[in-house]
């Protein structure tokens, strides 16, 4: 019995390590195969969830997608639409803009004519003056003949006699008038005096207002500017109180304006309308100011002497070319305050 177990001991014992590592791998197994099933188990539901949210994402891009391509089309519309409402406003711009061009281009030659007007009713007016003082001339002068003594001493009418003789006689020499010493001009019938010899030499008289400023102003229509601006100096150099050198102030200014002589033209202007405040040209000298200012760059001056004018005078057709100027400059015709 010992040799049995003696002999059966090392084979045993072999087979113990063999069993004990069998069962130490078994075990491992055992125990690494519970985890590994765990983690995959959470991998799976990472993954389940990963897909999930890509889905979700998709879904939500799709999403976008769709409406962005819908925000592009309402943006394309809008913009079409701005661009037809840009198109539309610029048309109409432009249309706007060609009819004050045309209204501005009216009212100037109203303005023009207007003005024409009232330079051959100045011309009228200084004929009107000469012809009156022409006829008050005639006029003196045939009160001068009708008061003139007659030749003989009364000019009464003699009674007639009762009776005339057979043979009359012989009248005497009516005795030789006294010479008649008369003013204005000579008549035919009627002699002259010799008038007494000046004591002093005089310089040459100057004609009357109303034939210097007539003088000047068909010059002026002539246009002799060179030559109507002296004879204009003329009157408003002999004649200052008189209210054609109002007048004749502002023709010198218009010679200026025209000339491109805006400081004395404006200078000009400034006399009509501090001066001569009654006169028809003041109105008109403002406009004119106005524009001779715009064009030396001093358009705050400019659109001042504007609103003056629209102020002073609402109704004139001035006013009316003044508001079309302001509005061409974008200038709104009352000042903001």
């Amino acid at each position: 019995m010992i040799t049995q177990s003696n002999q059966s001991s090392p084979s045993a014992l072999i087979r113990r390590p063999a069993r004990l590592l069998s069962a130490a791998l078994l075990a491992a197994v055992v125990f690494c195969s519970a985890p590994a099933f765990a983690v995959s188990k959470d991998m799976i539901q990472l993954q389940t969830q990963i897909q999930q949210l890509q889905d979700a994402v998709a879904r939500l891009q799709q999403s976008n997608d769709e409406r962005m391509g819908v925000m592009k089309d309402l943006v394309q519309q809008s913009a079409d639409s701005v661009n037809k409402i840009a198109v539309s406003i610029d048309t109409m711009q432009k249309q706007m803009q060609t009819q004050q061009e045309a209204q501005n281009g009216k009212i100037d030659q109203v303005s023009g004519q207007i003005q024409s007007l009232n330079d051959s009713v100045d011309e009228l007016k200084a004929r009107l003056a000469s012809i009156q003082k022409l006829m008050q001339d005639v006029q003196n002068q045939q009160q001068n003949i009708q008061n003139q003594p007659q030749p003989g001493g009364s000019s009464a009418t003699p009674a007639p006699s009762a009776a005339l003789p057979d043979n009359p006689p012989t009248a005497a020499p009516a005795p030789t008038p006294a010479p008649i010493v008369r003013r204005g001009k000579p008549s035919a019938d009627v002699p002259m005096a010799a008038a007494p010899a000046p004591a002093a030499t005089q310089g040459p008289a100057v004609p009357p207002a109303d034939e210097l400023y007539k003088t000047a102003l068909g010059d002026y229509m002539s246009a002799k500017y060179a030559l109507s601006a002296s004879e204009f100096a003329d009157v408003t150099k002999f004649y200052p109180d008189n209210p054609l050198s109002g007048n004749s102030f502002y023709y010198q200014a218009e010679i200026d304006y025209r000339g491109g002589r805006y400081p004395a033209a404006v200078k000009a202007y400034d006399s009509v309308l501090q001066q001569y405040p009654d006169s028809n040209k003041v109105p008109v000298a403002h406009l004119h100011k106005g524009m001779a200012l715009i064009a030396l760059k001093d358009n705050d001056g400019g659109i001042r002497e504007f609103r003056t004018l629209i102020q002073r005078f609402p109704n004139s057709p001035e006013a009316m070319q003044a508001r079309s100027k302001l509005s061409g400059m974008g200038v709104t015709v009352t000042p903001k305050h």
